[in-house]
C-alpha cells in the first residue's frame, strides 16, 4: 500500500521507467550495458516505491499511551526548553527517519488540535542541534484529557524538501490516523510535560503505531 502523497511521483516514475525500459534495446547494442541500465532503472523505481509505502497498522486508541508517530531511531531523550508554544521546560523525544524508513506521520495520541503552524526554514541535516528551530518544520499541539498538551514537530532535513501536515486547529484527531508525510525522511520531535514516563531508550528502533513512547 502506498501513501497518497506519493501518487504523482509514483505515476511519473513508472511512466518514465516504462518508456526508458522499452527504448533501451534500441539505444544500446551491448547486452551487458543494456542489462546494467535496465537494472539501474528498476532499482530507481523500487527506491521511489519504498519511499512512499504506507503499511497498514491498525490500533485501538488508548489515551494512557503515546505511540511513536513515525518509524526511525530514537536519537534524543532530554529535558529542554521549548520556545515556541509552551515556553517552558519539557521532555523531548526525537525520532530520526532515514531515507529507507516509512515516512508517514501518524497521530501519536487522540485529542483536539490546539495549535498548528508551518515554518519555512533551512535544510540542515536532521541531527544538527539547530534543526529543531532553523529547518523547515511544522509544529502541532494536541490536547489529550490524560496527558494534557503534547507537542510534535515534523522537521525537514538535508533531503526532505516538503513537509505535509494534515492537522488543523480545532480538529478532533484519532490516535493512529495519518497526520502527514515528510518526503524522503527527516525527524520528528515530541515534547511531554516534565515527569512523563518515557518508555523508550536512546538508539532504540521505533515503529509508528507500534512502539510505546510514553505512558501513564
Amino acid at each position: 500500500m502506498f501513501h497518497k502523497e506519493g501518487a504523482k511521483i509514483i505515476l511519473i516514475s513508472t511512466f518514465v521507467f516504462t518508456v526508458l525500459l522499452l527504448a533501451t534495446p534500441y539505444l544500446f547494442e551491448n547486452q551487458w550495458l543494456l542489462k546494467s541500465i535496465q537494472l539501474f532503472l528498476l532499482a530507481f523505481l523500487l527506491i521511489v516505491l519504498q519511499f512512499f509505502r504506507n503499511p497498514v497498522r491498525i490500533l485501538e486508541p488508548n489515551d494512557d499511551i503515546v505511540y511513536a508517530p513515525v518509524d526511525g531511531k530514537v536519537v534524543v531523550i532530554e529535558e529542554v526548553f521549548e520556545p515556541e508554544y509552551f515556553k517552558d521546560k519539557r521532555v523531548q523525544v526525537s525520532i530520526f527517519m532515514s531515507p529507507i524508513n516509512v515516512h508517514v506521520t501518524r497521530y501519536a495520541i487522540s485529542g483536539k488540535v490546539k495549535y498548528s503552524k508551518y515554518h519555512p526554514g533551512k535544510y540542515l541535516v536532521a541531527w544538527h542541534p539547530k534543526a529543531s528551530t532553523e529547518n523547515e518544520r511544522t509544529t502541532v499541539v494536541i490536547e489529550n484529557h490524560v496527558f494534557g498538551e503534547i507537542l510534535y514537530r515534523q522537521i525537514a532535513g538535508a533531503l526532505a524538501k516538503r513537509i505535509v501536515n494534515y492537522a488543523e486547529e480545532g480538529m478532533q484527531v484519532r490516535q493512529g490516523d495519518d497526520a502527514g508525510f515528510i518526503k524522503f525522511g527527516s525527524r520528528v520531535d515530541l515534547y511531554f510535560p516534565l515527569g512523563t514516563k518515557i518508555n523508550v531508550t536512546l538508539n532504540q528502533k521505533a515503529i509508528g503505531n507500534r512502539t510505546i513512547i510514553a505512558s501513564k
